[in-house]
């Protein structure tokens, strides 16, 4: 069905992205969409506005505020992450990774944030053996007392965060804390990245929130994560960029934060200081330098700023982060053996055959292919199968 030129059906949903130069224009936009009659999904970053819509009923009203702000669709940029583990009993795995993650059940069988923030998890079934340690796993940051709620089991590892669901898939669970020791950022908790989560009473409240955070962000010159989900607010640095050598201006990001938690109290917004929650992906590779190179060309991604870090991003931050760490060349067995988990891409279906040819060009090797789905493996033997819009 057409939706109009703007959208695109990415994992099954509505998506659209409209290019804005602030943050003050993206939450111009956001402050429409959020007082239409739907339940929206809506992302404010400094360069634009990503909208997702479970009914396209509401497509071309988001179009129209668009175009009326004087913002453009970009059709080519909405993709979605997500990471499939393949298990010989799913029941198994899927108990253990919803306490760690918090997550809901999903109409597939996996799990999905009901947040719709972090990367879904899809559980297949698989026969194939596979008894030796994964090269990737998740990082899950979560507050200290979501942690110890999930209760997990005993942790090992050499930082003491490390846990294992009973196919043995790793996952590094680490406590986050307060972003500092004053009340005038007690709002906010330091997950790797710093965030606030704020309860709002109403679309107008939830408006003016936002159009308060991006002022602020933008005075300061800081290019603000501000996400908008039906009686929320989620505001957020983007990993590890509340640091100065991350984000490399001339501000301390808990004076923002401050000013940020002010306004959101002025509105009457309430923190809810359980929300805040950060994943991210590792792949362990001999050679890292071409293994990430691949996953940047793959994902369209953005290696990070600081020399010392291997972390590539979406640059729109809107899909999950990529870390790469080094491993032994000699442990060869385990870098033949499948891993038990891959991730999944999902592109529009006007664009999966040019993707493919990037990521074939960028030392991919195509495995097999069916009806809308390309699996791929990197130049180290990790997969990722490309998915056709619907």
């Amino acid at each position: 069905m057409a939706i109009g030129t703007d959208w695109r059906v990415v994992d099954g949903v509505a998506t659209a992205w409209f290019d804005a130069p602030s943050l003050i224009e993206g939450a111009a936009l956001a402050g429409r969409v959020v007082a239409l009659p739907a339940e929206v999904v809506v992302d404010v970053r400094a360069t634009g506005v990503r909208v997702r819509l479970d009914s396209d009923e509401h497509a071309a009203a988001v179009s129209a505020a668009a175009r009326d702000l004087g913002l453009a669709g970009d059709p080519t940029v909405p993709q979605h992450l997500s990471v499939v583990f393949e298990s010989g009993d799913p029941s198994l795995v899927r108990p253990f990774w919803q306490r760690v993650l918090d997550y809901a059940p999903g109409d597939d069988g996996g799990l999905t944030d009901p947040l719709r923030r972090d990367p879904a998890i899809r559980i297949r079934q698989s026969t194939e053996p596979r008894p030796l340690r994964n090269r990737i796993h998740l990082d899950v940051v979560r507050p200290a007392a979501a942690v110890e709620q999930a209760g997990p089991g005993e942790a090992s590892g050499p930082y003491g965060v490390r846990h294992a669901d009973p196919d043995g898939n790793e996952v590094d669970l680490v406590p986050g804390a307060a972003l500092g020791e004053t009340t005038g950022t007690a709002d906010w908790q330091a997950v790797f990245s710093a965030m606030a989560c704020y309860r709002v009473a109403s679309p107008t409240q939830q408006r003016d929130l936002a159009a308060a955070a991006a002022t602020l962000a933008d005075d300061a010159g800081f290019p603000l994560l501000i996400d908008l989900r039906p009686g929320l607010v989620i505001i957020d640095s983007g990993k590890d960029r509340w640091e100065a050598d991350a984000h490399g201006l001339g501000l301390d990001f808990t004076d923002l934060a401050a000013d940020l938690q002010s306004a959101a109290r002025e509105l009457g917004a309430t923190a809810d200081p359980g929300l805040p929650r950060f994943v991210q992906l590792f792949l362990d590779a001999a050679d890292v330098a071409a293994v990430r190179a691949f996953w940047v060309a793959a994902l369209g991604y953005t290696p990070d700023r600081r020399t010392e870090t291997s972390d590539i991003h979406d640059p729109r931050r809107l899909n999950p982060v990529l870390v790469f760490q080094q491993i032994d060349a000699s442990e060869t067995e385990r870098r033949r053996q499948r891993n038990r988990i891959h991730v999944e891409l999902a592109v529009p279906s006007d664009l999966p055959q040019a993707r493919l040819a990037t990521i074939v060009a960028a030392g991919g090797r195509l495995l097999d292919e069916s009806e809308g789905r390309w699996r791929v493996a990197d130049p180290e033997g990790n997969e990722i199968v490309l998915v056709s819009g619907t």
